[in-house]
């Protein structure tokens, strides 16, 4: 009896259901969740600027440091003057944290729950359909985090479109027109490819709802017709 016990109750490693769309969706979660946060919670950029004095020749780069959590203002960065010896110490406008921590933090806790669900799938997979309430809380679960995956990539997706005009040196060196000529655009095809893989996200758990569903009791079979002539 308590062999039985341990033997139900332990770990039993099964690849069968990565042969299945709810296993084999939920893989692909797990990979491009951490595709999306990863791509964002790690960015680090510059822009690029020149100033001018006129008469004299020199030429000054500036180069104003921003990434993640994109709160433009916390990192200064100085604007050499033509006039006198002091410096002006300015810094980038806009504060975009919100849209990507929530972006970042939706991302870590897919990740993770794909994590668990995968271990229960592969491991525990007796547990999870010996009864109905692991498959509906599942289902629950995707649900909400293809909502999350909407609002948090759309937020970011608008988010990042800020920081591109708040780091564009074209409206950079509108503070110093008359000495600044804008530089090299920052690099953000990274910070492109995270909304991407925000909405691909969002794909991938919107979809695997459905299989999930055919998981619960809600799903029903369709009941088969007999066929046949009825007999006397």
């Amino acid at each position: 009896m308590d062999s039985t016990q341990k033997n139900v109750a332990g770990f039993s490693l099964d690849l069968g259901p990565l042969k299945e769309p709810i296993g084999f969706i939920r893989l692909l979660e797990w990979f491009f969740a951490i595709f999306a946060f990863a791509t964002t919670g790690g960015y680090s950029g510059t822009t690029h600027f020149k100033v001018k004095c006129p008469g004299t020749g020199v030429e000054n780069d500036v180069n104003p440091v921003f990434g993640y959590p994109f709160r433009l203002p916390s990192k200064p960065y100085v604007i050499p003057s033509c006039n006198s010896t002091a410096n002006n110490q300015t810094y980038l406008q806009g504060d975009f944290s919100s849209s990507a921590e929530f972006f970042v933090c939706v991302g870590v806790f897919a990740f993770l729950y794909c994590t668990a669900t995968l271990v229960l799938y592969l491991g525990f997979q007796y547990m999870y359909r010996q009864t109905t309430r692991g498959p509906i809380l599942d289902l629950v679960v995707t649900a909400a985090f293809a909502f999350l995956w909407l609002v948090s990539s759309s937020a970011w997706g608008k988010g990042l479109t800020d920081v591109k005009w708040a780091t564009n040196p074209d409206n950079l060196v509108l503070q110093c027109t008359s000495v600044c000529e804008p530089g090299e655009f920052p690099s953000l095809g990274r910070l492109n490819a995270s909304v991407i893989f925000g909405f691909l996200n969002l794909l991938l758990w919107a979809g695997n709802c459905w299989f999930i569903y055919k998981e619960t009791p809600f799903h029903k079979d369709p009941i088969p017709v007999e066929g046949g002539p009825a007999g006397p």
